[in-house]
Order: structure tokens, then C-alpha cells, then sequence
């Protein structure tokens, strides 16, 4: 029952929802609906006017600065264009999502982590040495997402971790997610407004449409249901995906084909 405002713009209005333990949940939104905005009171970077929000059982709006930062560190959070810091190096942005201190000051544990991590964005070990203006659109959203991981945390949440990419990237990307989920076993949440991308990756689908949750279901359940707006907001898109499939082999729940194997990515 989560409600925010800005000035008089409603953004979000008594919105509840659950994501369950282990699974992928998308989030799914027109452009400006609040979907961001709803992924930032998970980790408490916005708190809500009313209505409350828990993790692991833990109110986070009412959790104290300690706590609170407990919290983040089993959160790993993507950020829609990366934000990685121009200063640093590949190596010093991932080695900033180790959250434990001794194991942050650990030089040794750091490199062996930071090799670890790029291997599971599909990137080489020599991408840790570049700096991010180095890095094309593709390999700098795998190094955001390399990051988030660092931790080892137990959540992840992706900002629209497809904008901006060309449709081979994004299918990377979607592909690294479903990879992630099942090498780490972490519950993601991804707000996205691609639909085809979110069928692919999410185990259920959830409608963000003028400050409520309209629906929430799995692929099926959202292609077969009659609420005008779910159809509005997938008619257009369900159109190109059903174009693009009859030109594309089909691609599963959990596929695993070259993509997801990785290989460099422009």
C-alpha cells in the first residue's frame, strides 16, 4: 500500500506487491510511470508518504543508518546507464561493490573477486585494467552489473538494464540475467519497458500503469488477459517480438545458447 508524490504529480498510489524468494519478477512500464521509483524504496533511497515496504521481514523506511546499510549490502542494485566513476578503472568500480570491509581492504581477495565477477558478465580478466570511456555501451552494463554482484549479495535490481542497447546487446543482457539467476540464486527484480525482454527473463510480470499495479502474472497469464490497458501497453511491442520471432530461432525460459556463453560485445 505504498504512496508517493512529488509536489502534486502522484507517482505511485497504494501500490502493493510481493516478489517471492528466488525468483525473477519484471517490472514492467511506460516510460516515466514510477517504475524507477518504485525500485528505490527497496533499498530505501526514497521512502514513501505512506504504506511501508520489507525485506527480509525489515521495515526499511523506518530502519536506522546502520541498519539500513546492513540491508544494502545483500542488495545489489544495476543502474540504468551503469554509473561508473570515470576516475577509476574497470577493476576499482567492481572492487567498490565489496561490502565487507576486510575483504574490500584484502588486495589479493579483490583481484581473485573482481576476475570472478568478470567471468560472470562474460568479460576477459585484461577488462579490468581498461578505464570505462574505454568501454563500449554493452561492456560498460556488464561492468554495473559485475559491481552489483561483487558483494555477493542476495537481490538484484536492474534500472532498465536494456535501454539504450542495440537488440543483440539487450539479448546479451537477458541473457546474463537468466545466467545470474541460476548460478547465484538471487531473487532479481528488473523494471524494464521491454516486453519481450521480460517475458524471456521473468518468472512473473507485473504492470506498473498510472500509479498502480494493474497486473501481476506469468507470460501466459499476461498475454491471455482482457484488462484493456495490459493490451494497450503490449500490443505494439508484442507485434515487433511476433515479427522478429518468425525470423529468429526461439528462445526460452532458460535458454543457453552462444549469447549467453558471452564473447566480445559492442
Amino acid at each position: 500500500n505504498v504512496s508517493k508524490r512529488f509536489l502534486t504529480h502522484v507517482v505511485l498510489d497504494g501500490v502493493s506487491l510481493q516478489v517471492k524468494r528466488g525468483e525473477t519478477l519484471a517490472l514492467l512500464g511506460p516510460s516515466g510511470v514510477g517504475k524507477s521509483v518504485l525500485l528505490k524504496h527497496i533499498i530505501g533511497l526514497i521512502k514513501p508518504d505512506s504504506g511501508d515496504v520489507l525485506v527480509d521481514g525489515l521495515r526499511v523506511p523506518s530502519l536506522k543508518r546502520k541498519e539500513l546499510s546492513e540491508l544494502r549490502t545483500r542488495i545489489g542494485y544495476v543502474f540504468q546507464n551503469g554509473a561508473l566513476f570515470d576516475s577509476m578503472n574497470v577493476f576499482e568500480n567492481i572492487r567498490l561493490g565489496i561490502t565487507h570491509e576486510e575483504q574490500y581492504a584484502d588486495t589479493d581477495y579483490c583481484t581473485e573477486r573482481v576476475k570472478e565477477c568478470l567471468r560472470l558478465v562474460n568479460l576477459q580478466p585484461d577488462v579490468a585494467e581498461k578505464m570505462p570511456a574505454e568501454l563500449s555501451g554493452g561492456m560498460r552494463k556488464r561492468v554495473g552489473i559485475a559491481r552489483a554482484i561483487a558483494g555477493k549479495p542476495s537481490y538484484l535490481l536492474y534500472d532498465e538494464p536494456t535501454s539504450g542497447l542495440d537488440p543483440l546487446n539487450a539479448d546479451v543482457i537477458d541473457s546474463l540475467i537468466e545466467r545470474l539467476q541460476q548460478e547465484l540464486g538471487v531473487t532479481s527484480v528488473v523494471v524494464t519497458h521491454d516486453v519481450r525482454g521480460s517475458f524471456r527473463v521473468a518468472d512473473r510480470i507485473a504492470l506498473l500503469w498510472q500509479a498502480k499495479i494493474r497486473t501481476v502474472g506469468t507470460a501466459d497469464e499476461i498475454l491471455a488477459s482482457r484488462d484493456p490497458a495490459v493490451q494497450q501497453f503490449l500490443e505494439r511491442d508484442l507485434e515487433m517480438a511476433m515479427i522478429q520471432a518468425e525470423t529468429e530461432p526461439p528462445v526460452g525460459r532458460r535458454a543457453t545458447g552462444d549469447a549467453s556463453r558471452g564473447g566480445e560485445v559492442r
